[in-house]
């Protein structure tokens, strides 16, 4: 059998994803990012003064921005159907292999879209793949762990967890020679310094974080009135909201309110009333959420419904990853105006590619998608009538075709 949910939740999660992106929506599309002229200076070197967070990695250099420059980002950053600039060649399929694949928490949209293409790709390999759902807990996590490994693996991919975090339990798996692959476990894509992962998978978060926060400041005319919402406990998170804070702050119209660290595994309960407290002491000031997870964005909404806060007073941009209900919310109109999405399922293929490479002796592709703003002039495309962007590049007969399979 090809693939085995260690995880119960697994097979329903990804049929309810499916379903899900089966939902059709008549909608108007409306023009989210409409630059006026402004001027802003982006990635300053130093933090907002409200940031609490300290940033990992160097400092992001100051670099001005006209009002044409920032208009070509946000123009090159929503142009779709771009062609395939991925490996064209690798070895053929190693044979008989076993995956376990670590999820840091089922509930993520971004890790569901990435198990389901890495099982799409395991499928077509031949190989066999067995998920373990951490639950977005520590205890859960060292669970995962020990399952997996109890699991004999061939290869190993880490799923939205933090590498460091978890480098005592990589090294025992990269001791007995199983290679290891990763989405979203460090700030940056490429192999994680200090750990065994040969490759983290990933847009640049940087420039992710950068075009989100840029949005926001041209859809607003540069009089954003900003809250960022992070999870300290990942870096990759820290990175993004440091840059958004950075960009917020550098646009002399706008105003970085608050940067508010929640756990995402504990938006569902924290963050109706954190959005009920924002409302109350912000009041209309707040005319921007920056999250670094569409997620947030899903417990944030029955509030502001709530609250009878209309779409057109808070505008909801997202740096990550593309949830269906994120793709909904753009659709319709309904507070969320962009997000930029992840190739889920493509990089669910890459994950599989790059393992099979270390398999077979030879080093990884790293190949690093580029940054896609959705919003509503390009949700129609690249898999947005799915509810999730997949780029209509080919990958999938590319990477068959470097397997030979």
């Amino acid at each position: 059998m090809p693939f085995e949910p260690a995880c119960k939740n697994i097979d329903r999660l990804i049929w309810f994803r499916s379903l899900f992106n089966r939902a059709r929506r008549s909608l108007t599309l409306l023009p989210v990012l409409a630059i006026a002229g402004i001027c802003l200076f982006v990635c300053v070197p130093q933090l907002a003064r409200s940031m609490p967070l300290t940033p990992p990695g160097q400092p992001v250099s100051a670099t001005p921005l006209s009002v044409a420059q920032a208009q070509q980002i946000i123009a090159k950053a929503t142009l779709h159907g771009v062609p395939w600039a991925g490996p064209e060649s690798g070895p053929a399929a190693q044979s008989g292999k076993r995956i376990a694949f670590i999820a840091e928490d089922l509930r993520n949209g971004g890790i569901i879209g990435v198990a389901q293409g890495v099982r799409e790709a395991v499928l077509t390999m031949g190989w066999t793949l067995k998920i373990f759902d951490a639950g977005g807990t520590s205890a859960g996590r060292l669970t995962a762990f020990a399952r997996a490994m109890a699991s004999n693996p061939d290869g190993l991919i880490l799923c939205g967890a933090d590498a460091q975090n978890s480098n005592p339990e990589l090294a025992r798996f990269a001791s007995r020679g199983i290679p290891i692959v990763a989405w979203h476990a460090g700030s940056m894509p490429g192999p994680i310094a200090g750990t065994p992962v040969a490759m983290n998978v990933t847009t640049d978060p940087v420039e992710v974080a950068r075009v989100t926060a840029l949005g926001a400041v041209a859809q607003s005319n540069g009089h954003a009135g900003v809250v960022i919402l992070t999870d300290s406990r990942f870096e990759i998170a820290v990175t993004k909201s440091n840059v958004m804070a950075a960009v917020i702050h550098a646009c002399k119209g706008c105003t970085l309110l608050e940067v508010r660290d929640v756990a995402i595994s504990e938006s569902g309960e924290k963050v109706p009333a954190i959005t009920k407290e924002l409302l109350a002491r912000y009041g209309k000031r707040w005319t921007v959420a920056l999250a670094i997870n569409d997620l947030y964005f899903d417990y944030a909404i029955p509030q502001l419904t709530k609250a009878g806060v209309p779409s057109s007073e808070l505008s909801l941009l997202s740096a990550g990853d593309g949830s269906a209900t994120a793709f909904l919310r753009i659709q319709a109109n309904t507070y969320q105006t962009a997000t930029v999405a992840e190739p889920l399922n493509q990089q669910g293929w890459q994950l599989v590619d790059e393992l099979n490479r270390l398999l077979a002796g030879q080093p990884v592709s790293g190949f690093v998608a580029p940054v896609h703003l959705v919003n509503a002039g390009n949700i129609a495309f690249d898999g947005g009538n799915r509810l999730q962007y997949d780029p209509e590049n080919g990958y999938r007969d590319i990477y068959r075709r470097i397997w030979k399979r």
